[in-house]
C-alpha cells in the first residue's frame, strides 16, 4: 500500500489535517491496527527478550503511531464534526477501544514487563516502569477467563456510551436556537448583538439569533434586562440533553453501572477507589474530607455573597424574590454599582491579537523561550500554528484555535498530538506538539474578536496545560509533558498561568483598546482587582457541589442509578444558593461523563491549592514594580515542567517549594483568609 496516500499514515512530521476525509479512517485503522497486533505478538513471544529498549523500538514505535493517527480522528471530531466524521468515527471507535483494552490486559505483556530487571533502566524508564506494572493492573491484566472477558466487554460498552452522550450534548447545543427581535435585547452588548443579528442573516432571517453556545449564552444572561427572555435561555441550557430527542439519563446510568462493575472486577469496592489509584489523594474519604473542609471555610463567604445579592436586587432592581436566571443578571449589576466598571466596558481592551502577545511575552520571558508562528495545515481557516524555540532550537509547537463555531464542541482544552521522546526506532528525538482550543466569540463589524477578562484566564489556563507539555525535557514518551502525572496535580500548570492575568506588570503588555488603540487605564484594572474575589464564597461552593456529587456518584454503588436525588442531598449539603428542580445539569456533565474526570472532578479545587502556592514564591521573590523573578521562572520550569511526570508530583512541588503544599495562599488569593 501507498502509506503516502492516505494522509492518516504520514507520520513524516504534522498532521495532515486539510487532507483528512472520514473515509480515510477505516483504511487507515485496517494498516494500523494489523501492525499495532503484529507488534505485540512479536514483543509477546517467548523467546523475545525482557529488555525495556526492545520492546519499546518495536511495540511502543507501532502504538504511537496508531496513537497519533486515531488522535487526529479524535481531534477533528471535537473540532470539525460533521455526519460523514461522525459516522465514520463511531464506526471505528470499538476497533481502536477494543485493541487498547485487549493490549493492556495481555497477560503474556504484562509478564514480560514483570521480566524486566529494573537495574536495566534509567531514572525516567524505572519510573515508566513502574506506572506501568501499575496500570496492567487497572486494565485487568490479572483478570482470567469470564472475568476478563467480561472487562473488555466493559471497556467496548463504556467507550460507546460515551460517545453517545458527548454526541448528545453537541447537538443539543448546536439544534437550539431562539429568533428574537431587538427590543427584547435592550441591555445586550453592541458586540453580541452584532453577532446575534450577523447569526440570523446567516440562516436567512431578520432580528437576532440567539444560541446556548457560551460567547451567546453567558452575556445574554449577564446583561439582558428581560428576566423572561433570560428565563428562556436559562431553561433550555439546564434542560439540555434531557428531552426525549437527546435524553443522557440512560447514558449517565449506563456508565456508572459500567464503572461500578469494572471495580469490583479488579477487587475495588467502587470506581472511585479504582480512580484514585493514579492521583495524589490516597482515598475517597480523604477527598471528601478535603472538599467539605473547604465548603466550612466558604460557606460564611458564600452566605454573605447571597445575602447582598438578595439585598441588591430588592432595593436597586425591584426583584423581591429573584429566580435561579436572575442571579447572574444580579451579580453583574451588583458588580457594576460597586466597583463601577462592568465585564462589557473590560472587554473593549482585550482584543486578541493584543491578548496573544501580552501571553506569548509573559511565556517568553519567564521560561526563556521565544514564539514565532508558522504554518502547518489546518482544519479551519481560522486556526493558527506556532513554534516554541530556546537558543534557535526547536521545543516544541501548538495549534491554536480560539473560536466558537457549529460543529466545535464546546469548552476549551489542551490536548497532545504527539509526545517528546527520543525514539527507539530512529534514535531521533522528537519534540512535543499541542493543541490549545477555546471557543470565544467570533469579531464582529470588521474588527477582532474581543475577549472577557475570563475569557483571557480561560486562554492562559490552557496554554499552562501546553507548557506543561512542550516544554518537558524528558525522553520516555509515557512519562514526558503531562504523561504520568497524577490527574490531580495535573492542572497545576494550567491554574499556576491563570494568576498572572491579574498582574498589572502583566496585563499593561495585553490590552489595547478596540476603537482607540489606549491600554487599559490603571484605574480601571484596580477596579477588576478589587472585584477579583467577589462572589469567591459562592464559586468555591458551586465547584465543591460538582466534585462532591462526583465522588458520591463513583463511591455508591448501585444506589447512584438515582444520581438526581445524590445531586438534591449534596446541594443540601453545601449549597446556598439552590436550582430549580427541573434544572438537569448532569446531563451535560462531560467532564466526569465523557471526559476523564470521573472521580476527580475535585481535581481542580485539589490542584488549586497547589498553583496558589507555588504562585506565592514568584509573589515572595517579584520586583517591586511586580515583575516576576527570571530565576523563580526558572526554578518553577525546571523542577516542575520539564519534570513531567518523571516524579510524583508531590516530589516535583517540593523540588520548587521546599517543603509540602499548604492551603493558606490559596485562601488568601480567594480573599477567604482573615
Amino acid at each position: 500500500m501507498n502509506y503516502r496516500a492516505n494522509p492518516l499514515l504520514d507520520f513524516f512530521d504534522l498532521p495532515q489535517f486539510d487532507a483528512i476525509q472520514p473515509a480515510d479512517i477505516s483504511s487507515a485503522l485496517d494498516v494500523l491496527l494489523a501492525n499495532a497486533e503484529k507488534a505485540l505478538d512479536t514483543v509477546t513471544s517467548p523467546d523475545y527478550p525482557a529488555q525495556w529498549s526492545e520492546i519499546s523500538s518495536v511495540l511502543d514505535v507501532h502504538v504511537e503511531k496508531l496513537s497519533r493517527a486515531w488522535g487526529s480522528v479524535n481531534h477533528l471530531h471535537s473540532v470539525a464534526d460533521s455526519p460523514e466524521l461522525r459516522s465514520a468515527y463511531t464506526e471505528a471507535l470499538p476497533r481502536v477501544t477494543a485493541f487498547y483494552t485487549r493490549m493492556g490486559s495481555d497477560d503474556r505483556l504484562y509478564a514480560k514487563y514483570k521480566a524486566i530487571a529494573p537495574t536495566s533502566l534509567n531514572a525516567e524508564q524505572k519510573r515508566a516502569h513502574t506506572l506501568a506494572i501499575r496500570n496492567f493492573v487497572l486494565s485487568g491484566a490479572e483478570l482470567t477467563g469470564s472475568a476478563k472477558e467480561r472487562f473488555a466487554q466493559i471497556q467496548e460498552r463504556m467507550a460507546d456510551v460515551s460517545q453517545k452522550f458527548s454526541e448528545n450534548v453537541l447537538d443539543a447545543t448546536d439544534q437550539w436556537s431562539l429568533l428574537v427581535p431587538a427590543e427584547e435585547l435592550a441591555g445586550v452588548p453592541a458586540d453580541i448583538l452584532e453577532m446575534t443579528k450577523a447569526n440570523a442573516e446567516k440562516a436567512g432571517l431578520q432580528g437576532h439569533q440567539l444560541s446556548l453556545k457560551m460567547p451567546c449564552y453567558l452575556p445574554i444572561m449577564q446583561f439582558a434586562h428581560s428576566s423572561a427572555l433570560r428565563e428562556k435561555l436559562y431553561r433550555a441550557y439546564v434542560t439540555r440533553a434531557s428531552d426525549k430527542t437527546q435524553d443522557n439519563t440512560t447514558c449517565i446510568q449506563d456508565i456508572l453501572a459500567l464503572r461500578h462493575e469494572e471495580a469490583l472486577l479488579l477487587g475495588y469496592a467502587n470506581y472511585a477507589e479504582v480512580s484514585l489509584a493514579t492521583k495524589m489523594a490516597q482515598s475517597p474519604a480523604e477527598v471528601m474530607h478535603f472538599l467539605r473542609d473547604l465548603a466550612k471555610r466558604a460557606r460564611p463567604y458564600a452566605e454573605k455573597d447571597v445575602a447582598e445579592l438578595r439585598e441588591f436586587a430588592a432595593k436597586q432592581l425591584n426583584l423581591q424574590d429573584p429566580q435561579a436566571w436572575d442571579w447572574t443578571y444580579i451579580g453583574e449589576k451588583l458588580k457594576e454599582a460597586r466597583y463601577a466598571f462592568s465585564e462589557q466596558e473590560v472587554k473593549m481592551y482585550f482584543t486578541a491579537p493584543k491578548v496573544l502577545a501580552g501571553l506569548f511575552k509573559i511565556v517568553e520571558t519567564l521560561f526563556e523561550v521565544s514564539i514565532r508562528k508558522d504554518t502547518a495545515p489546518v482544519w479551519h481557516r481560522s486556526v493558527e500554528f506556532y513554534r516554541i524555540e530556546r537558543s534557535g532550537a526547536l521545543v516544541g509547537q501548538f495549534y491554536l484555535d480560539p473560536g466558537a463555531r457549529s460543529g466545535k464542541r464546546g469548552g476549551a482544552w489542551m490536548d497532545d498530538v504527539r509526545a517528546r521522546w527520543l525514539r527507539p526506532d530512529n534514535q531521533q528525538l522528537q519534540t512535543p506538539v499541542a493543541h490549545l482550543v477555546c471557543n470565544f466569540a467570533e469579531g464582529a463589524g470588521g474588527k477582532p474578536p474581543l475577549l472577557t477578562h475570563d475569557d483571557v484566564i480561560t486562554l492562559f489556563h490552557e496554554c499552562g496545560h501546553g507548557l506543561h507539555h512542550m516544554l518537558t525535557q524528558i525522553n520516555e514518551r509515557d512519562v514526558s509533558g503531562i504523561s504520568g502525572v497524577e490527574w490531580d496535580a495535573v492542572e497545576l500548570p494550567s491554574q499556576f498561568m491563570e494568576n498572572f492575568c491579574w498582574e498589572w506588570s502583566v496585563l499593561r503588555h495585553m490590552t489595547a483598546h478596540v476603537d482607540t488603540g489606549e491600554p487599559l487605564p490603571r484605574e480601571l484594572f484596580d477596579k477588576m482587582l478589587a472585584a477579583k474575589n467577589f462572589q469567591s464564597g459562592l464559586q468555591t461552593l458551586r465547584q465543591i457541589e460538582f466534585s462532591l456529587f462526583d465522588m458520591r456518584l463513583h463511591c455508591e454503588g448501585e444506589k447512584a442509578q438515582n444520581f438526581m436525588q445524590i445531586l438534591q442531598e449534596v446541594r443540601d449539603e453545601v449549597s446556598v444558593l439552590q436550582p430549580p428542580a427541573w434544572s438537569r445539569s448532569p446531563h451535560t456533565f462531560s467532564h466526569i461523563f465523557a471526559g476523564g474526570y470521573a472521580a476527580g472532578y475535585y481535581s481542580y479545587k485539589w490542584a488549586e491549592v497547589l498553583s496558589a502556592d507555588a504562585y506565592a514564591a514568584f509573589e515572595e521573590t517579584a520586583a517591586p514594580d511586580g515583575s516576576p523573578n527570571i530565576e523563580t521562572g526558572r526554578k518553577y520550569r525546571e523542577a516542575i515542567l520539564e519534570a513531567g511526570g518523571s516524579r510524583t508530583a508531590m516530589e516535583s512541588f517540593i523540588a520548587f517549594r521546599g517543603r509540602e503544599p499548604q492551603l493558606d495562599a490559596l485562601l488568601r488569593h480567594q480573599g477567604m483568609s482573615n
